[in-house]
Formats: structure tokens, C-alpha cells, sequence
């Protein structure tokens, strides 16, 4: 599938997913955005069948920011005349992460370049986020006067705690893919020649894994929100799912025939 601003294919079970702008770097205009939503309901319906996702970028850029000079965050006029640069965020950008944040499928970004703005929100979206050593991370929002968005504010600090994320915010400087790793932002920094290579030896191995690998993706992110004892029973009933599955079945056959599982993703 090709669609203007994003491109979708499957190999070997791997939906791959291309932000594809690349005179701009990928900026996330309106355009894109409802593209990329689309491209995720495709997968979360099974109109496109696959086992896990990579989500990278076109060109020299993972993806710019919002595309101020195009379809990007204007949201029309508030009541006081004003412009209400939110609106986009409810409408459009929100939805898609968070479309992300729930996918029953687990998540690689592969990141090339810049992952600016909302394009950073993007890329630490993944599950396993690997990063080109070219590649860099960057909250632009206070260049312009804005707030950084894309639910950023809520990954920063789960991620690499409130010191570093209020660097981040509040400086708005490149924080190289080195650093990236050193910090916990990413899990792996490679040449850049090797991004795609990696991000897809990754995501294989993940569309080979068991049904519960959803499961355990959707439960680390309930964490960040759970008491201890809500999260019990967040895994308790989780288990109850996993425990049904035909790929728990086979964990054990395999277990004890001393073999590779061969998982089905059901």
C-alpha cells in the first residue's frame, strides 16, 4: 500500500510503516497525521495482517515536527479571537498516539535523522527504539513558544526522570542518539547503514513471538499509571487471556519437548 505522506508494506510479517515526506523531513502535517491513523486501523482491524510494526521515516529525517509552513497544529480560532494552536492536538495528533500507546501489536521505531517536536513523541512511542548514530531527539516547542505536546510531557519523565526531561523541555537542545542511549531514552544506538537491518531483525523476532507479547506491552504501560495492587490484577486477568491462547499451549508443548516454539500469533 502507498498513500502520499505514508507508505505501508509487509514482509515476513512486519508491518512497516514510512513516514514519506522527505523535502521536508517528514513533518507531521494534518495530511500525515491522518494518514498514519489510518495506516494503524488498518493493522488494529486486520485489514492488513501482520505481528508487529516498524515505524521509520523517509530521507534524512525520522520526522521534523509539525509542519508549520503546511497542514500542521493550526487549529482555527478560539472564542477570543485568538488562535487555538490545541485544537489539532484533540482532533488529530492525540488520537494517533494514542493509537500507538494501545496497539495490540508490539512497536519498533527505527529512527534516522531528526525526531523533533511531535516527531519525538513519535519515535519513543516503540516499544524498542533504535536510533541511526546520525540520529537525534529534540523537543522543539519553547523555539517557538509552545509547550511540547504529543504526550511528551507524560513519556520524558517515566522515561529518564524529571531532571533530564526538564532539560530537554526547557533548553530544547539535540540530545544526540549516544546520549539517547546513555540516558535510557532508546535501546539501541547502531551505524546508521545498520538501522533498518536491526529495527527489521527486531520486529522479526518479535512477529514470531507468542499472542501475550500485546498483552505484555499494553501492561507496561498500564504501570505507569497503576497502584501496585491494580497492577496485580491487571496481570491476573491478562493471565486469564494468555492462558487460553493456542500459543500458550504450544509454549508448553514445546517446553517439554524440549523445542522451539513455533507460535502463531493466536
Amino acid at each position: 500500500m502507498s498513500q502520499s505522506k505514508v507508505k505501508l508494506s509487509v514482509e515476513d510479517d512486519v508491518a512497516v510503516i514510512t513516514l514519506s515526506d522527505p523535502a521536508t523531513m517528514n513533518a507531521a502535517g494534518l495530511d500525515m497525521v491522518q494518514e498514519l491513523g489510518e495506516a494503524l486501523r488498518k493493522l488494529a482491524l486486520g485489514q492488513v495482517k501482520a505481528r508487529a510494526i516498524v515505524l521509520t521515516g523517509e530521507g534524512r529525517g525520522f520526522c521534523s515536527g509539525a509542519n508549520l509552513g503546511g497542514s500542521g497544529p493550526a487549529g482555527g480560532m478560539d472564542a477570543d479571537g485568538l488562535p487555538d494552536a490545541g485544537r489539532a492536538l484533540e482532533q488529530h495528533y492525540n488520537p494517533v498516539i494514542t493509537m500507538l500507546r494501545d496497539s495490540d501489536l508490539p512497536i519498533v521505531t527505527a529512527v534516522n535523522g531528526a525526531a523533533a517536536g511531535v516527531g519525538c513523541s513519535f519515535a519513543l512511542m516503540g516499544d524498542m527504539i533504535v536510533a541511526g548514530e546520525s540520529a537525534y531527539f529534540l523537543q522543539a516547542f519553547r523555539r517557538i513558544g509552545l509547550v511540547p505536546d504529543g504526550g511528551s510531557t507524560y513519556i520524558l519523565p517515566r522515561l529518564i526522570g524529571r531532571a533530564r526531561a526538564m532539560e530537554m523541555a526547557l533548553m530544547g537542545d539535540k540530545i544526540s542518539a549516544k546520549t539517547a542511549l546513555e540516558w535510557g531514552l532508546i535501546n539501541r544506538c547502531v551505524p546508521d547503514a545498520e538501522l533498518m537491518s536491526t529495527a527489521m531483525e527486531i520486529a522479526r523476532a518479535l512477529a514470531k513471538g507468542p499472542k501475550s507479547l500485546g498483552m505484555i506491552r499494553q501492561l507496561i504501560w498500564t504501570s505507569l499509571d497503576s497502584t501496585w495492587l491494580e497492577q496485580l490484577h491487571e496481570e491476573r486477568m491478562s493471565q486469564r487471556v494468555a492462558g487460553k491462547s493456542s500459543d500458550f499451549r504450544e509454549g508448553v508443548t514445546a517446553f517439554l519437548q524440549k523445542r522451539p516454539a513455533e507460535f502463531t500469533g493466536s
